[in-house]
């Protein structure tokens, strides 16, 4: 199996919902759940790679606070070298709505103070040569992502393959946006993007056409991925061929997180070597698993077995 790495934002998620209809100023609603979990994308990447026995390195910091301390403890040995910021720990609250959706409340805290020399530190001890390093939290991390390019030097040098999830942009698809996003896929040797993300950056209402368009602004070779949710997931190989996967019916408490953790089953099932589309159904199947468990399970569902 190949090495994975994933280098990002990790933060506290605080989950509550579904809320339905948004509440008015000055008043206050009960709602069915709530979920103080790890949360960012790469901790919500690297905490189902836990789940799933995958080995792995993650690179990130966290803030010099309790909320840093507890989700230092939660990655165990995994998190132990994680520099500590004299910032408060960014934390999500992340509201639930009826249709699966949700609308987000975060502080920067920590996240905009992690560096280049932050993950080189953790991860020149990491045999991870020849692997896939997953990029996350790009719209969040900004030291780091100011020095994207010594980054992908720095993989290139090791023979690591870079995968890029952005994440949402703080202040939308804007054109600055949109340029740097297409300038690190141009280092990049897979794209794991969601379909919004993927026609945004293309101008093209087709995922399957924006998907291809996308692979001409990479390198030779490389596999672009566009998660659609309850539609499944698609991906142009490195031939060009299209593969797709199709996801199961299932009832969702909230879908939180649920591109991260397709990523995770996605980088496993390539890691191990699978074939394209089976490592789209990986990534689907845990995905499904994910958004419809409560607590938060990762492990293909079993015949018989409850939610």
């Amino acid at each position: 199996m190949k090495p994975l790495a994933v280098i990002g934002n990790v933060n506290v998620d605080l989950i509550m919902g579904p809320a339905a209809p948004w509440p008015q100023p000055g008043t206050e609603i009960i709602v069915d759940h709530n979920e103080l979990r790890v949360g960012g994308a790469a901790g919500n990447t690297a905490l189902a790679w836990m789940a799933l026995g995958t080995s792995f390195t993650i690179a990130a910091n966290i803030g010099d606070d309790q909320f840093g301390r507890w989700l230092q403890g939660e990655f165990g040995a995994h998190g132990a070298a994680w520099p500590a910021r004299p910032e408060g720990t960014t934390i999500s609250v992340g509201i639930t709505h009826p249709d699966g959706e949700r609308t987000f409340f975060t502080t920067k805290g920590h996240l905009p103070h992690f560096s280049f020399t932050d993950t080189r530190t953790m991860l020149e001890a990491a045999a991870f040569a020849g692997g896939y390093a997953l990029l996350c939290g790009s719209f969040l991390t900004d030291v780091l992502t100011r020095d994207y390019d010594a980054l992908f030097d720095w993989l290139d040098a090791r023979g690591v393959d870079a995968a890029l999830d952005t994440g949402w942009p703080l202040d939308g698809w804007t054109d600055a946006n949109c340029a740097a996003t297409r300038a690190w896929l141009g280092r990049c040797r897979l794209a794991l993007m969601n379909e919004i993300e993927t026609t945004t950056l293309i101008g093209v209402a087709d995922p399957i056409e924006a998907a291809r368009a996308l692979k001409t602004i990479m390198p030779d070779g490389a596999i672009v991925v566009v998660k659609r949710g309850p539609e499944g997931a698609i991906a142009i190989g490195p031939d060009g061929a299209l593969h797709t996967a199709s996801a199961p019916k299932v009832e969702v408490i909230d879908t939180i997180g649920a591109g991260d953790v397709f990523n995770a089953g996605f980088l496993a099932a390539l890691a191990r070597e699978e074939p394209l589309t089976a490592c789209l159904e990986a990534g689907v199947a845990i995905a499904s698993r994910a958004v419809s468990t409560f607590p938060r399970r990762y492990e293909p569902a079993q015949q018989g077995d409850a939610a």
